[in-house]
């Protein structure tokens, strides 16, 4: 599921309405009929991160909500959906099942200030673990529970969800491009610079109104994303540390960089800047894998990825 949900489906309810769990598994078994004797692996989710939260609390996305409760239901029923669909495929025979998930560090502005670090834990908690954890570990992690119901949000878990959702999985996609510096201060000046890094519609971070994203002296992609591939090495280091046994094996599902295409007057591209990119956030994976990470594969996100949009 790459965000692109029939539209008499959304009629229904969407990704808010626990029914569409279920018919994304109805979907997946569907697929799985038309094409599992040509595909040997299966990835039920790219990035729910963007399809809950950036499309039913930010709004940048579709359904282009900004209704905290309904983003919130969005995140379970997806993960109520993803463990569905494992069980359907695997009860047709399919052997290789993951999912892919967009994870960053949420990198305190300073290590030694508390309110900056419970803004690092809550981003990470929110952007990362909220994600991991139940597919994982089969829990939502109790800090991220209690920040959001400080808010008053809930998630909607029934009898039975986290055993679904937590059907064990044969490998992690993990799709990676920047790292985000956060902080508990809000900075004087530029209000656009607060709450939210998708900060011209709602938040993407319901119950953490009080973060702040605090960009760093880096270089920046042409979408404004910093360029520090060392993050990389640590996010993929840390995967292994937090989850230990329970992780499957990575692979880099994502991982690329846009920028402005110069023609120069001999008619080429130097694509300099996007192949130092390229090159550097490779060497941070084999950085990685040197320091115990099982990754098993790199794929670039790169020209035609982004056609479909």
């Amino acid at each position: 599921y790459h965000w692109d949900l029939p539209q008499a489906v959304q009629e229904r309810g969407g990704w808010a309405s626990r029914d569409t769990a279920q018919r994304f598994a109805d979907y997946a078994a569907t697929v799985y009929d038309a094409l599992g004797d040509r595909v040997r692996h299966w990835t039920t989710f790219n990035e729910p991160w963007c399809s809950a939260f950036l499309g039913y609390a930010s709004g940048e996305h579709a359904p282009g909500c900004q209704v905290p409760a309904e983003a919130f239901a969005a995140l379970h029923h997806q993960h109520l959906a993803h463990g569905l669909a494992v069980s359907a495929l695997r009860a047709r025979g399919a052997e290789t099942l993951g999912i892919t998930l967009n994870l960053t560090n949420a990198v305190p502005r300073d290590p030694s200030d508390p309110a900056d670090l419970d803004a690092s834990r809550r981003i990470d908690g929110m952007f990362n673990r909220l994600f991991l954890d139940p597919v994982l570990l089969g829990s939502y992690p109790e800090d991220v529970l209690a920040d959001i119901g400080a808010a008053g949000h809930t998630i909607p878990i029934q009898d039975g969800d986290l055993a679904t959702i937590a059907q064990p999985i044969d490998f992690l996609g993990v799709n990676h491009y920047h790292d985000d510096q956060v902080s508990g201060h809000q900075p004087e000046g530029d209000a656009s610079t607060t709450a939210s890094p998708h900060r011209k519609y709602a938040t993407a971070f319901p119950g953490n109104e009080s973060v702040a994203f605090v960009g760093r002296p880096l270089p920046r992609t042409a979408m404004g994303w910093e360029v520090h591939p060392a993050g990389f090495t640590t996010l993929l280091v840390r995967l292994g540390r937090e989850y230990g046994d329970a992780l499957p094996p990575l692979y880099v599902t994502e991982n690329g960089a846009a920028y402005e295409d110069v023609v120069e007057a001999d008619g080429r591209i130097r694509d300099v800047e996007r192949t130092a990119f390229i090159r550097d956030h490779i060497a941070a994976v084999g950085e990685a894998i040197q320091q115990g990470a099982d990754v098993r594969g790199y794929f670039v996100w790169s020209l035609l990825d982004n056609f479909e949009w």
